[in-house]
């Protein structure tokens, strides 16, 4: 068994990517030391311990054990056992793709999934107002706005096919959207 380094200081590299990661994930809503903290993991060649990731990215304790939970909860850090070590070591998802279906498959997917249902929801609040109002044109803005909500659904019912398809292949068949595009462009 190869004996752990000691802790040590990030090579300049590692800390440039370490930003650049962290950066990406804020700005696909994640917190940026989810996206630092994975990365040093990820470049290490030995699983390291969170002290060794506090002295890495001069992290608090608190701030480093509260991005190591989230990032074992999503899947894309594990704890492993290093015989005659009594702290965790922690090792990052290597398998880029596994990583990154699995957020497609529980965030995006789930708000996806949610605009459907609210846009499901309004087209029979809408139904009800056009078949119910007395008022002419409350029920011809009732009709316009079902007929667009109509167009959102129809195209959130694609992008979750879609991500079916991304998340289940690795390949999407972009065909289907350019169609929904053009055929929008025409109207």
């Amino acid at each position: 068994m190869a004996k752990r380094e000691k802790p040590r200081a990030l090579w300049p590299t590692e800390a440039a990517v370490s930003d650049v990661v962290g950066r990406l994930m804020e700005f696909w809503g994640f917190k940026r030391n989810m996206g630092r903290v994975w990365t040093v993991l990820y470049l290490s060649p030995q699983p390291l311990s969170a002290e060794d990731l506090r002295h890495a990215l001069q992290l608090s304790s608190g701030a480093v054990s509260m991005t190591l939970s989230e990032l074992s909860r999503w899947g894309v850090v594990r704890r492993v056992w290093i015989q005659g070590e009594r702290k965790d070591f922690y090792t990052a998802e290597v398998q880029l793709w596994r990583m990154i279906s699995r957020v497609f498959n529980e965030r995006e997917k789930s708000e996806v999934t949610s605009a459907i249902e609210a846009f499901e929801d309004a087209l029979r609040k809408l139904e009800a107002i056009g078949r119910t109002s007395p008022d002419p044109a409350t029920r011809a803005r009732a009709q316009l706005q079902g007929e667009r909500i109509e167009q959102l659904l129809e195209l959130a019912r694609l992008g979750r096919r879609l991500l079916d398809a991304l998340v289940s292949t690795g390949k999407v068949d972009v065909e289907p959207l350019a169609r929904f595009l053009l055929g929008q462009q025409r109207s």
